[in-house]
């Protein structure tokens, strides 16, 4: 069965449900743009009747004194007319603004209700073009397609109406013409939707490729395969080159399609007006005012199809962004309907005794070894075993980063009812740190409020992590530039330090905190890691140290192969 993300690229529909329902700063929007839609669709007809009037006065000899008035009328309804059109520009882009901002933080909420085991599945740098370029692409959706989408619900009723008022066969001309222009915009825009979303697939691939790259240069130019990634870029780039130009040349041709159906059903129109004014059965007056609306009530239709290829890329960004709050919608939704034991919201840390009972970790088809420990306060458990055995799974179960069977309870308490940031302090094995200040890296995530406060616990946590030559007050630069990779681990463990200082987390878990280091330093961090845990600190401690294990009051050994899920 299809889900309604996939049903959403298999037809074409006018308005996603989805947009009002995620972004509430579209429901103002439509109906402003419908009050706007219908005084622009009065300033139409009104426009009409006062040009007819003025030219058929005007030939019929009427003075200029009377004639000034209708001019001056027909001049005030062009002004009219002109504002209406700037107060739709003006709501439109400031309607953009407000749902890209709501759509963009609720994208990230989702990413954060799906957790980081589904981000691990995804690709960071497509999902980032997604919330960056491609919900900037909603500025054409709301500035140009959906107020043409409005304007032609309101006037393209009104105008056939008061043209089948004014003379019932251009009318019915009229009504029976139009549907051709839909009709063509269904077909052309099934295209348009295909060349749109492979052009948008392309980009995503791009964007992936190109950050790959820069972020592997190095071992790239180690291994001579520079201009090999450079070669690959360059073919992910002229395959989106083909794919836009594609979309250009659909978007062209529909475009052509659109204005040679209306003009031949305009000219139809016009002929017909023309033959029955010749001989006699319409009026000038009636045939001139119908001739003037004519073109106004095919504008709205057409104007939708050319404006649809302009909002087409925010369209396909749209789609994915809704693919994304729908899957998280369903996680939590699911999430409310099982029984909880807890509140993550309401648990605060307690003692830290952490269980773990048959928890084994699912890593594709494969079921890591099974895992039994008894993690109490003030101790150190090491986690040994060969590489691949699941010591680092253990940890992402903890962080909810991965599934995992069995159980899992910090306090009789299992920590899927938990939130990680209320009791888990953890440095991985890559440091994980941000551009700004060592302290800011240190305290991640800690109460702003507090900061002028944390200096004394920062520098704690810093010498427990054998850090303390380092200046708090150091700039770094992205992913912790202007530090050696030492330097950067014992940052990133003095960051899980400092959230233990904090009482932010009762457990710290450190996945080989000293592979950076030397001998020396890394005995100073055993010493600290002990200090921790005889504060009262449940430590969890991957490494392959055997140094480790003087420090460590219990130590679990993984040596089992994993198993096939189902074997």
């Amino acid at each position: 069965m299809a889900t309604e993300a996939d049903q959403g690229r298999t037809r074409v529909r006018p308005v996603d449900p989805r947009l009002v329902r995620y972004a509430s700063a579209s429901r103002a929007f439509f109906a402003a743009i419908a009050v706007i839609g219908a005084l622009q669709t009065a300033v139409v007809v009104a426009f009409a009747w006062l040009l007819t009037r003025v030219i058929t006065r005007a030939i019929d000899g009427m003075p200029w004194a009377e004639l000034t008035t209708l001019l001056t009328a027909l001049a005030a309804v062009i002004t009219a007319r002109a504002l209406l059109l700037w107060a739709r520009e003006a709501l439109s882009a400031r309607a953009a603004a407000r749902v890209q901002a709501q759509l963009r933080a609720q994208l990230v909420d989702a990413v954060g209700i799906l957790g980081p085991g589904w981000l691990a599945g995804r690709n960071s740098a497509q999902l980032a073009v997604t919330a960056g370029r491609g919900l900037e692409a909603l500025d054409a959706y709301f500035g140009r397609y959906l107020p043409q989408l409005v304007l032609t619900v309101i006037a393209t009723p009104v105008l056939v109406a008061v043209m089948w008022w004014q003379d019932w066969i251009s009318g019915l001309t009229v009504l029976l013409t139009l549907p051709l222009i839909p009709l063509f915009m269904v077909l052309i825009g099934l295209a348009t939707r295909t060349v749109q979303q492979k052009q948008w697939r392309t980009l995503g691939r791009l964007a992936a490729r190109f950050a790959d790259t820069v972020q592997g240069l190095s071992t790239l130019k180690v291994f001579g395969r520079q201009h090999r990634a450079v070669r690959s870029i360059e073919k992910v780039t002229d395959t989106y080159r083909v794919e836009t130009m594609r979309v250009l040349r659909v978007s062209f041709l529909s475009g052509f399609a659109l204005e040679l159906l209306a003009s031949i059903s305009v000219a139809i129109v016009a002929v017909s007006i023309g033959f029955r004014l010749v001989d006699g059965s319409l009026a000038l007056a009636v045939g001139l005012f119908v001739l003037l609306l004519a073109p106004e009530a095919y504008l709205p239709l057409r104007q939708v199809g050319v404006q649809f290829h302009a909002a087409a890329e925010g369209v396909a960004a749209t789609d994915d962004v809704f693919a994304v709050l729908d899957e998280a919608r369903e996680l939590a939704a699911h999430a409310q309907r099982a029984p909880r034991t807890a509140d993550a919201a309401t648990v605060s840390a307690g003692p830290g005794r952490l269980v773990l009972t048959g928890l084994r970790v699912r890593r594709g088809d494969l079921l890591l070894p099974s895992v039994d420990l008894v993690a109490e306060p003030g101790t150190v458990t090491l986690i040994e075993g060969p590489s691949g055995a699941g010591k680092s799974s253990v940890f992402a179960a903890l962080r909810g980063a991965v599934a995992f069977d069995g159980h899992a309870e910090l306090d009789g308490t299992p920590v899927s009812a938990l939130s990680p940031a209320t009791w888990l302090a953890w440095a991985g094995q890559h440091p994980g740190l941000i551009s700004g200040t060592i302290a800011d890296n240190v305290a991640l995530g800690d109460d702003e409020t507090a900061a002028a406060s944390r200096g004394p616990l920062v520098a704690r946590a810093l010498e427990l992590a054998q850090a303390g030559a380092l200046d708090p007050d150091q700039e770094l630069g992205v992913q912790g530039a202007g530090l050696s990779g030492g330097q950067a681990q014992r940052v990133a463990v003095a960051r899980a330090v400092f959230r233990h200082l904090r009482a932010r987390a009762a457990v710290i878990a450190l996945d080989e905190p000293s592979s950076a280091l030397d001998a020396a330093t890394e005995a100073a961090l055993w010493r600290g890691i002990r200090d921790l845990a005889d504060g009262g600190a449940t430590v969890l401690l991957i490494s392959h140290r055997r140094s480790a294990r003087e420090i460590a009051d219990r130590v679990v050994t993984l040596s089992a192969t994993p198993a096939e899920v189902g074997a």
